[in-house]
């Protein structure tokens, strides 16, 4: 069993969460000036790093937040945990 750290629920079963792809990937400020090559790379291309990666996760069956995770794309090993938007929850879990 895969143990995962909810920023906001603590420690949970790898089977709450699902996984939301690479993070921090912006949306274009002007979508409509965009080629279509350029929105192509935009919804398909990522960077497919190997070793550690920053990713984005949802409590799917939690509390249903959305939060980034530092994962070994080698390992699968976890690291830190952390919040969209900069604001850390209180600790309740």
């Amino acid at each position: 069993m895969l143990l995962i750290r909810c920023p906001y629920c603590g420690l949970r079963d790898e089977s709450e969460f699902s996984y939301g792809g690479e993070a921090d990937i912006a949306r274009p400020l002007e979508p409509e000036t965009l080629t279509d090559a350029e929105w192509a790379d935009y919804v398909f291309l990522r960077t497919n790093t190997k070793g550690r990666f920053r990713e984005q996760w949802v409590h799917a069956h939690g509390c249903g937040r959305w939060f980034t995770l530092v994962r070994d794309t080698v390992t699968h090993a976890h690291g830190e945990t952390g919040v969209f938007g900069g604001v850390e929850p209180e600790a309740d879990g």
